[in-house]
């Protein structure tokens, strides 16, 4: 088993990069997606995203 990491300031980033490796593998190698997002807030007020996923995979 394997991993893949992806870690974007924008969801629709996240997007096109999850799908450009989904691409590389099959269907069947493919075992699970963990999808996250995070929200923290600077001093000045300013709030910062994080989104991310993790591909769980077959090599």
């Amino acid at each position: 088993m394997k991993i893949a990491v992806f870690d974007e300031e924008h969801e629709k980033d996240l997007q096109i990069e999850v799908n450009k490796f989904l691409e590389t593998i099959t269907e069947t190698q493919l075992k699970d997606i963990k999808y996250s997002v995070a929200i923290a807030t600077t001093r000045d007020g300013e709030q910062i995203y994080c989104y991310s996923a993790l591909i769980l995979y077959r090599n």
